[in-house]
C-alpha cells in the first residue's frame, strides 16, 4: 500500500503543469535570496516581497571582486518537441547550490510577444522554473514597459521635429528610426502615419518592430552605467539628411528624456528559482531578430557576487551562442569558462524526420538522421576554444539504447556528456551535469577566440558566420543590402560586429530544412546599422522584426480564475 501511494503522488507530481508548480511555490523573501550572495538589504530596491532591483552602490561596492566562473548554456535548434535550454540552465543552478557551490543563474526577461503568441510563458518548467513565474512573464518591474517609453518618445520627437520647420533638413524619405511595441501584431509592420489635417504631421511610411528588437533594449543591455548608457544613446541614428548625413537621438535634444525613462530600468533585477537559487534576469532582446543575451550590467555584476554563473542565450547556438560569444563577449570583455550544449532526444528524431505524434516510440535509425544538427552545433562551438559539455535533457520516452547512442556520439566528438532531468527532480535531477560543469571548470582551461577581428569588411563578417556558424555555400546580398553596407561602411563602422536576424528552426535561412542542411546560400536582403547598440544588423531570408499572432494564440487560454492567472504555461 505504502509504495502504491508513493508511486501515485509520484504521478501526480509528474502530471502538474508549470504553472501550478510555480503557483504553489514556497518563496522565501527576496532579502534572503539577497543573503545567499552577500547582498545587504540596503543595496535593494524592493518591488514587493520577491522582487528587487540592485542599487549602484551595490554595483559600486562590489567592482573590485574577483571573477566568479561563466558557464554559457546554449541548444540545438528549437523544435515543436522542445529543448529546454532554460529549464536546463535553472536546473543546473539549482544543482550547483546543491553541491554547496555559491552560483546564480543570470536569464533574460520573456516578452509579451511569444508569452500571448505561440511559445506561452518563459521561466523554465517542471522543478527547474524561476519565480514568481506570473509577474516574470507579464509586467515584472516595468523594464520591457520602459524600453518602449524611450523608443517611442524618440519617434515622437523626430516627427515633432519634422512638424516644427525641420531645421536639420531630415528626408522624409530616410527615416530609419521605427516606432515598437512588445506585442505581436503583423498589421503594424508597414502604416502609415500623420493622416489628417496639416497639424497632424508630415504624411509618410512608418513601421514598428516588437520591443525586443528596438535598438534601445540592445543598448540598455550593453551599457556598463547611466553615463555609458546615455553616450550610446546620443549615437542611435533616427534619420538621414538631404545632404545624407546621419541624424541621431543627440541632434534631436532627445538623450536626457530618454535616460529619465530608462533610469531603473537600467538596474537589473533579482529574482529566486523554485530552490532559492538568486536568479539575475535582465533585458531581453530576441536572438533570432536581435543579439539575444541579458544585460551585461547583470552578468557582470553576478560573477562579481558568485562563484559560478550559469547564464543563457536564445534559441540555438547557431544564433544566441554565436551572438553571445561574438557580440556580447566582445563588446563587455567577457569569456566564458565552459559552455553547456542542450539537446534532446526527441528533438533529434524530430530532425531525423520523425513525426511529433511518434516521438515517443523508439527510434534509433531515425536519431542516427536527426543527429546531425547536434554534430553541427558541436563543431561551431569548437571554433571558439571553450570546453563543452553536452547534456540530454531526458524525458521519460527516453530509451536506454537512444541515451547510449547519443552518449557515444558526443564522445567521439570530443565533447562531456551529461544527462538532466531537472523538469521532474530540479536540482537533483541537475547533479550529474552540475558534477561534470565542476570538473571542467577545475580541471580544464578555456582558450576563448572570436570567429572574426574586427577590421574584417562587413560582407566578410556575414560571410564568415553564414559558411563556418550555418554551413552555406555563399551569401546572396540583394542590391539594396549591398548599398546599404556600402554606406554603413563609408560612414565608418564597418568595424563593427554583425548581429545576423534569421529563423531559429534551421541552420539555413529557410525554416522548413532541418538536420544539417546542405547545398545552401544565405540570402541578406537589408542591412542597417545600430550605432548606439555597436553593431551592424543582416536580415536574411524571411526573418520578421514584428512578428505577428499563430492561428490560435496563447492568449485564447490565458485568463484568471479567482485570483489565479491561468494557461500562461
Amino acid at each position: 500500500m505504502m509504495a502504491c501511494e508513493l508511486v501515485t503522488k509520484k504521478e501526480m507530481r509528474i502530471m502538474k503543469t508549470d504553472i501550478e508548480i510555480a503557483q504553489e511555490a514556497e518563496m522565501i523573501h527576496i532579502k534572503e535570496v539577497a543573503e545567499k550572495l552577500d547582498i545587504s538589504e540596503e543595496e535593494l530596491e524592493l518591488y514587493g516581497k520577491y522582487k528587487a532591483k540592485l542599487s549602484d552602490e551595490l554595483s559600486k561596492r562590489i567592482e573590485n571582486n574577483p571573477n566568479g566562473k561563466l558557464v554559457l548554456v546554449t541548444a540545438i535548434n528549437p523544435t515543436p518537441a522542445g529543448e529546454g535550454k532554460t529549464t536546463v540552465t535553472v536546473g543546473l543552478g539549482q544543482a550547483l547550490g546543491k553541491m554547496g557551490k555559491k552560483a546564480s543563474i543570470a536569464l533574460r526577461e520573456p516578452s509579451l510577444g511569444p508569452c500571448f503568441g505561440i511559445k506561452g510563458g518563459a521561466a523554465g518548467g517542471g522543478y527547474a522554473q524561476v519565480v514568481p513565474m506570473e509577474d516574470l512573464n507579464l509586467h515584472f518591474t516595468g523594464d520591457f514597459h520602459a524600453i518602449t517609453s524611450a523608443n517611442n518618445l524618440l519617434a515622437a520627437m523626430l516627427d515633432n521635429h519634422i512638424q516644427q520647420g525641420n531645421k536639420l533638413n531630415i528626408d522624409t524619405r530616410q527615416i530609419v528610426w521605427k516606432r515598437c511595441l512588445d506585442i505581436n501584431d503583423r498589421v503594424l509592420r508597414n502604416i502609415v502615419v500623420g493622416l489628417g489635417s496639416k497639424m497632424d504631421g508630415y504624411v509618410r511610411e512608418d513601421h514598428f518592430v516588437i520591443s525586443v528588437a528596438s535598438e534601445i533594449m540592445a543598448i540598455l543591455c550593453l551599457a556598463d552605467d547611466m553615463e555609458d548608457l546615455k553616450d550610446k544613446l546620443s549615437k542611435i541614428i533616427v534619420a538621414y539628411s538631404v545632404e545624407g548625413k546621419p541624424v541621431t537621438a543627440k541632434d534631436l535634444n532627445a538623450v536626457g528624456a530618454m535616460a529619465a525613462l530608462l533610469k531603473d530600468a537600467l538596474k537589473p533585477n533579482l529574482i529566486q528559482t523554485l530552490e532559492h537559487t538568486p536568479a539575475f534576469v535582465h533585458g531581453g532582446p530576441f536572438a533570432n531578430i536581435a543579439h539575444g543575451c541579458n544585460s551585461v550590467r547583470a552578468t557582470k555584476l553576478a560573477l562579481k557576487l558568485s562563484d559560478i554563473v550559469v547564464t543563457e542565450a536564445g534559441f540555438g547556438a547557431d544564433l544566441g551562442a554565436e551572438k553571445f560569444l561574438d557580440i556580447k563577449c566582445r563588446k563587455a570583455g567577457l569569456a566564458p569558462d565552459a559552455i553547456v550544449l542542450v539537446a534532446t532526444v526527441r528533438a533529434l528524431k524530430y530532425n531525423g524526420g520523425v513525426a511529433k505524434a511518434d516521438l515517443n516510440s523508439e527510434n534509433v535509425d531515425a536519431l542516427k538522421k536527426g543527429i546531425v544538427n547536434l554534430e553541427k552545433h558541436i563543431e561551431n562551438l569548437q571554433q571558439y576554444g571553450v570546453p563543452i559539455v553536452v547534456s540530454l535533457n531526458q524525458f521519460i520516452t527516453d530509451s536506454e539504447a537512444e541515451l547510449s547512442f547519443v552518449k557515444e556520439f558526443v564522445e567521439e566528438k570530443g565533447c562531456d556528456f551529461a544527462l538532466a532531468s531537472v523538469w521532474e527532480k530540479g536540482g537533483e535531477g541537475g547533479l550529474e551535469l552540475a558534477k561534470k560543469v565542476v570538473d571542467i571548470l577545475d580541471n580544464k582551461q578555456s582558450d576563448f577566440k572570436m570567429l572574426y577581428e574586427d577590421d574584417m569588411s562587413l560582407e566578410n563578417k556575414i560571410k564568415t558566420v553564414a559558411t563556418r556558424i550555418y554551413g552555406a555555400n555563399g551569401v546572396n546580398f540583394t542590391a539594396a543590402a549591398k548599398s546599404q553596407l556600402e554606406k554603413i561602411t563609408s560612414l565608418g563602422y564597418g568595424n563593427l560586429p554583425v548581429c545576423m536576424a534569421k529563423t531559429q528552426y534551421s541552420l539555413s535561412d529557410d525554416q522548413t530544412k532541418l538536420g544539417r542542411p546542405a547545398d545552401f546560400d544565405i540570402s541578406v536582403r537589408e542591412a542597417y546599422v545600430n550605432v548606439g547598440a555597436g553593431f551592424v544588423v543582416a536580415i536574411t531570408g524571411s526573418i520578421m522584426t514584428m512578428p505577428g499572432l499563430p492561428k490560435v494564440p496563447a492568449a485564447e487560454n490565458i485568463d484568471v480564475v479567482g485570483d489565479q492567472i491561468v494557461g500562461l504555461f
